[in-house]
């Protein structure tokens, strides 16, 4: 019984462990040809990394730069909306200003004094 078993187990040998050191061999031919290209997968790392490091820098930037912006308007609005008499557009009550009349002698507003 046992002698079968080694006999169907030594015939497929050979034909295994062909098909094993064929594996083996493109295995380590694939393995080399990959190794050979790291540095550029590496370089390509590292450009990605830096890319997305400085994107976001810029992000940051344009999104302080959008906010100062939109607080520069809303002041102009309110300035404009003083000027003009009207109430301001904000859902917030507005703050009570008092205007003082101003003493110049030029016909020329100073706008210096009235805006904030």
């Amino acid at each position: 019984m046992w002698k079968k078993e080694n006999e169907v187990a030594g015939q497929r040998l050979p034909g295994s462990m062909a098909t094993y050191s064929e594996a083996v061999d493109e295995f380590s031919k694939h393995a080399t040809e990959l190794l050979a290209h790291m540095p550029v997968l590496t370089k390509a790392r590292d450009a990605y990394q830096r890319a997305m490091m400085v994107s976001a820098e810029v992000r940051s930037m344009l999104n302080a730069g959008d906010a100062n912006l939109r607080s520069l308007m809303a002041q102009l609005e309110e300035a404009v909306a003083v000027q003009l008499g009207k109430p301001s557009s904000d859902k917030k009550k507005p703050e009570s200003v008092a205007v003082e009349p101003t003493q110049t002698k030029s016909e020329t507003p100073d706008y210096a004094r009235i805006l904030p």
